[in-house]
């Protein structure tokens, strides 16, 4: 038996489909969603439009965004020989917050994972290697700690190691299976700081 109206209930629905999202949270949403003003529901739905239809990847660093070249490839203070390659911009943002990284980033969207049969074609590695024909000193390979994580990692590793530019890891301060947008600030400075060379 349904508790609730059909376009509540569908409301609800939708929102437990998000992740991190179950039935109370998506039911506390929904409610809040209701007793907002008009106007605040258009501009939020507004903004799921609009980041939907005009967010795209950086055509350099393959972060999201909404311009064709994202801020931090823009910024010509930024180092650009430094390339550091994270698995999500979720990771990205992270070690921004520390304010003690000046290089850039390398977004792969996702990690190798042969149980769910994502290979390195299924993610931006192809593109990462042609980011490295230009001046690159450093790559640091700042993927999670996982299993997937560190199977990326050795990989990257691999491939760029015949070029001659210098691979990186980042060190142990990040606990093994610990996805770093969860991490804390100083302890993903720690990792950067204690990286070692591969």
């Amino acid at each position: 038996m349904d508790y609730y109206s059909r376009q509540i209930s569908k409301l609800i629905q939708e929102l437990s489909a998000l992740p991190g999202i179950g039935t109370k949270s998506a039911q506390r949403l929904a409610f809040h969603i209701l007793n907002m003003p008009e106007d605040q529901v258009k501009e939020l739905s507004q903004a799921i439009l609009d980041a939907k239809q005009n967010v795209r990847y950086c055509k350099e660093c393959f972060t999201l965004t909404d311009e064709e070249v994202c801020p931090i490839c823009k910024d010509s203070a930024r180092n650009h020989k430094l390339i550091m390659v994270v698995e999500n911009t979720r990771d990205l943002a992270a070690y921004e917050k520390t304010q003690k990284y000046d290089g850039v980033y390398h977004v792969l969207h996702g990690a190798i994972s042969p149980m769910l049969g994502i290979g390195p074609g299924d993610i931006k590695l192809k593109e990462l290697m042609q980011r490295l024909q230009q001046d690159v000193d450093e790559v640091i390979i700042a993927t999670n700690s996982s299993l997937e994580g560190e199977t990326t990692a050795m990989y990257i590793s691999k491939l760029i190691k015949p070029t001659g530019i210098k691979v990186t890891r980042i060190a142990s301060g990040v606990p093994v299976g610990g996805d770093l947008e969860y991490i804390d600030e100083v302890t993903l400075l720690r990792a950067l700081e204690g990286r070692t060379e591969l």
